[in-house]
């Protein structure tokens, strides 16, 4: 039996609880009811507490392998962690030692438990973040995933979540096709090399072939499933023409190699096994928790596997004709977690049943839990006007739904280092900011005009985003001595307006069709405004761009928008003024003016407010670290009860 000596201004204590050293590593978070509040609330006094084999030297006396907690600056080196044991209730029973994995490792700080509730992690300057205590193998199914394909904020997410999970001691995986285009993209795919692993899968009336490419990166087995049905120019779901129509066999094949890959790929040596966790990312994906419950699990396979959906954009569901359920590979018996029938209003004709199936309906059906990515969103998507149909059906399961805002890439969006733009600037030193203003000016060949209000939009040209408001509102908005820049591509009829407006308005608009990265960050970096007056907005991450940049959102009250903007109250805290933009709701032309008609008038008359608003959105946190602190969270929730199957 070991024994730990906790020495602290009140004298030193000596717990006899512990029974064995285990090398599972876990954070120690200190319980003000365990008797050890007022060590915490030392820390604050006298920096971070460690626990430290005190039978070194520079510890002090110890008998008898006694283990004592010194302050951090007299111990920073052969650290020991102390984590509870539980019970199978949960409740402790205990505390283990356990080793961490390398020297000069301190112990991650918690506020004090007597304050209730859950505890937040705290970043102390100058002390090393520890890893996560309980580690998993992570498996990411998904339709795209940067920078090997990326169309929208699913490979954002997947391209750099799994790195940052693997940082923090997970096991990754992520699966995804090989799309080769024929285009400069596929250099993307050159790291890849193929594994001497080709399976057979069964679906679509026969044996399906696909082999596996693999590239280890920052951490993460990027896993690519090789087939002919992704090779063909366009995007990953469809070119000029529209969507490819065999989509529903290219992404059921996703789905089936994805339950094959931890199986059988021994990648570093070893398998990743039966106990993985599934991220499943939109309908794409949505076969895997279906294929585990009724292909799998029967059998004994994947019995401890768990599976999360993540919800990216409830409007795109995967339907199809009833008829094609028989192409899945699934057991007749199941018919029943994927059908769907369509509202009568939604029929083509009078004979129309309606009958179909969904993907991301059965994926909601077998899932562990459900998570969307922003908390707004998570709310939306049970309510008549934002679930498209599967209201009713996620608010059945509103116990398992959360909602975890995106992260962004801080290395790519980074003002201070960004080589796209013409100044560097940071928020301690916003000079610069002004210059990239004159110099996207220069190269559009805009009026320079540095004191000129300069608005900004990115993104796709379709109603979702709100394109029709901003078309209706511009002759009204440019009477004002203002300049509006446009980047985006999608429907012709927006295209060729934005063509147009700018013939019309050549001092005061320019719209670039199509989409440019190193244009992108030049407008994020030279406008003063960005609007975003989307009809829905699951997450939304150039407005977190924009607040990285100085740059003052302008966002409809919806979703993710509504979640990391706070709207600017110029009263609060003493006058002071608080907030990082402007929400407005009702969406209407006329609200949305308003808006922008204020912003404005904060500009040019309230400098130092606006400065205020500018500090404040670039040092607000939007890591991918911070979100991973709660995904992880979610994938605890996940293994407490047995896999999910109703």
């Amino acid at each position: 039996m070991e024994s730990l000596c906790i020495v602290g201004n009140g004298g030193v204590s000596t717990c006899q609880a512990f029974t064995r050293l285990d090398t599972t590593r876990v954070g120690f978070r200190p319980r003000a009811q365990l008797g050890f509040g007022c060590f915490v609330r030392e820390r604050y006094k006298y920096g971070n507490l460690v626990i430290a084999r005190s039978g070194r030297s520079e510890v002090g006396n110890s008998k008898d392998g006694n283990f004592a907690v010194e302050n951090e600056k007299e111990e920073k080196r052969g650290g020991l962690i102390l984590g509870p044991e539980r019970d199978s209730s949960g409740s402790i029973i205990g505390f283990n030692l356990i080793p961490p994995s390398g020297d000069g490792e301190v112990l991650e700080s918690h506020e004090d438990a007597t304050t209730g509730g859950t505890e937040e992690a705290e970043d102390i300057e100058g002390v090393e973040k520890v890893q996560t205590g309980v580690t998993y193998n992570i498996v990411f199914v998904t339709s795209e995933a940067a920078p090997y394909s990326k169309t929208g904020g699913l490979g954002d997410v997947c391209g750099s979540l799994p790195i940052v999970l693997a940082a923090r001691g997970h096991r990754v995986m992520v699966v995804s096709p090989r799309y080769l285009h024929g285009s400069p993209a596929d250099k993307n795919f050159a790291g890849a090399s193929e594994l001497d692993c080709h399976i057979k899968v069964y679906c679509f009336g026969g044996e399906q072939e696909v082999a596996f490419f693999h590239e280890y990166r920052e951490g993460v087995d990027w896993v690519f499933v090789d087939h002919p049905s992704y090779h063909r120019p366009g995007n990953p779901y469809g070119d000029s023409r529209g969507a490819f129509g065999d989509n529903q066999f290219r992404f059921a094949l996703l789905c089936h190699a994805a339950c094959e890959a931890p199986l059988v790929l021994p990648l570093g040596g070893y398998t990743y096994g039966e106990k993985c966790l599934f991220l499943v990312n939109d309908w794409h994906a949505g076969l895997v928790p279906v294929l585990l419950a009724s292909k799998y699990r029967p059998y004994g396979v994947y019995k401890d596997a768990r599976t999360i959906l993540v919800i990216h954009n409830l409007a795109h569901q995967g339907v199809e004709p009833a008829a094609t359920y028989t192409n899945l590979g699934l057991p007749s018996e199941w018919y029943g977690a994927l059908g769907w029938v369509f509202p009568t209003w939604a029929r083509t004709h009078a004979l129309d049943t309606g009958e179909a199936v969904n993907l991301l309906k059965g994926a909601i059906v077998t899932v562990d839990r459900i998570l969307t990515v922003s908390k707004g969103y998570a709310w939306e998507i049970t309510t008549v006007e934002g679930g498209y149909g599967l209201h009713e059906l996620l608010s059945s399961r509103r116990s398992v739904l959360n909602g975890i805002t995106n992260g962004i890439d801080i290395y790519e969006w980074n003002p201070s280092s960004d080589k796209h733009i013409a100044s560097n600037y940071s928020v301690d030193d916003l000079s610069g900011k002004v210059q990239c203003k004159i110099a996207l000016q220069k190269e559009l060949g805009l009026p320079i005009k540095p004191d000129c209000p300069l608005i900004g939009f990115i993104g796709r040209l379709d109603y979702q985003k709100g394109i029709d408001l901003i078309r209706w509102a511009t002759p009204e908005l440019l009477e004002d001595d203002v300049q509006f820049v446009m980047l985006g591509s999608g429907d012709p009829l927006y295209e060729d307006w934005m063509r147009a407006t700018e013939s019309t308005y050549k001092d005061k608009f320019r719209g670039w069709v199509g989409f440019n990265i190193p244009i992108s960050h030049k407008i994020t970096a030279g406008a003063d405004i960005l609007l975003m007056p989307s009809r829905f907005e699951p997450c939304g991450l150039n407005q977190l761009y924009a607040m990285r940049y100085g740059t003052v959102p302008v966002v409809h009250g919806t979703g993710g928008l509504r979640d990391t903007v706070q709207a600017f109250d110029p009263y609060s805290k003493g006058g002071l003024g608080e907030g990082t933009g402007w929400i407005f709701s009702p969406l209407s032309k006329e609200s949305m003016l308003a808006a922008l008609r204020v912003a404005i008038m904060t500009y040019r008359d309230h400098k130092s407010s606006w400065e205020g608003i500018m500090k404040r959105g670039m040092v607000k946190d939007s890591t991918w670290e911070n979100a991973a602190v709660h995904y992880e969270q979610v994938f605890e929730w996940a293994f407490i009860d047995p896999p999910y199957i109703n």
